[in-house]
């Protein structure tokens, strides 16, 4: 049997999934983004506010208005919309890649 078989699963130095961990067993940090908690972020094209959402608490697919693509359900994204009175009705789901980029790509390259 190879080494990496041998491994036994219930390992305490072993943590979270792949045994990635920070110090003392702590959970990966999260680079300062806040999973499931909204905030707000300034653009040129306005204010905006902004949620993670981890792939688990997702059961849908959705299309992400930058590329047109799918958002598989299980997928990391982020949920996006204007920061006014009713802007909750403008919300969209976006990959995180395709949301940093769509001020680059000029007006008329997305669909939002």
């Amino acid at each position: 049997m190879s080494p990496r078989r041998a491994r036994r699963t219930d390992d305490p130095r072993r943590t979270g999934s792949r045994g990635r961990g920070g110090p003392g067993g702590a959970p990966p940090p999260l680079d300062g983004v806040l999973r499931g908690m909204e905030r707000v972020e300034d653009w040129p094209d306005g204010e905006w506010k902004i949620r993670a959402v981890s792939g688990a608490a997702t059961g849908k697919i959705y299309r992400c208005p930058g590329c047109d693509q799918e958002i598989r359900a299980g997928l990391p994204h982020l949920v996006t919309w204007p920061n006014w009175t009713g802007g909750e009705e403008e919300r969209r789901h976006w990959h995180t890649a395709c949301w940093r980029k769509r001020i680059h790509r000029g007006p008329g390259r997305s669909r939002y």
